[in-house]
């Protein structure tokens, strides 16, 4: 379907193929086959138009979205707590990644990486050295696991309303085509942050 979308996207902005200048994709970490679709795709859009392939963090342009929504004081969540600074907030964008763990890193109000992305499990000593003295914002759906360890530390806050969007990033990806970096079509690869665990198929006859 992921071509079909590109299409109606294309048709939708009045943008033809050959007019565009690069091609932006997340990178990871996330879904093995989400990304290996995502990333396949975007290197033979690059491939076969002859243009740059720029990927970006997905963590990244996640702590991105927080900070926008954040700041904009368009999160409920955050609204309740005025007396927070927003210079001084760290933002933790979570994915999900199944068995108890969690894909996350740390981010700071400028978009400096604090804690590199990690694939962790979440208990009540996560983030013990921060948690006494910083504001940590916590998005995505890997922070429901945080919540539920850690929902009596007063200075976590936790963005139920925040989904991840292509659109966050944008920003990221400008900048990186300005700065003309991009990536080798030929070995560029996905950012797994784990090796895959292949599960027993469902379908009768494969097993």
């Amino acid at each position: 379907m992921i071509t079909l979308l590109i299409d109606e996207a294309l048709a939708e902005s009045g943008i033809s193929l050959s007019s565009i200048d690069a091609v932006a994709v997340s990178k990871g970490p996330g879904s093995y086959t989400g990304l290996r679709i995502g990333v396949a795709t975007a290197k033979g859009l690059c491939y076969a138009l002859e243009k740059p392939l720029i990927a970006v963090g997905t963590l990244n342009a996640m702590a991105d979205g927080m900070r926008e929504i954040v700041r904009s004081r368009k999160s409920e969540v955050v609204s309740q707590k005025p007396e927070v600074d927003n210079d001084s907030i760290l933002y933790c964008p979570m994915i999900d990644a199944r068995r108890m763990e969690v894909y996350y890193g740390l981010y700071d109000s400028g978009g400096k990486e604090i804690h590199a992305p990690v694939a962790e499990i979440i208990d009540d000593h996560s983030f013990i050295d921060l948690i006494n003295y910083q504001t940590i914002v916590f998005g995505g759906d890997g922070a429901k696991k945080c919540e539920a360890i850690l929902s009596d530390k007063k200075n976590m806050i936790y963005m139920d309303d925040f989904n991840p969007s292509a659109k966050y990033m944008i920003p990221l990806s400008y900048r990186k085509f300005l700065s003309d970096d991009f990536e080798n079509l030929a070995y560029f690869e996905p950012y797994y942050l784990k090796d895959f665990i292949a599960g027993k198929p469902r379908i009768k006859g494969l097993m």
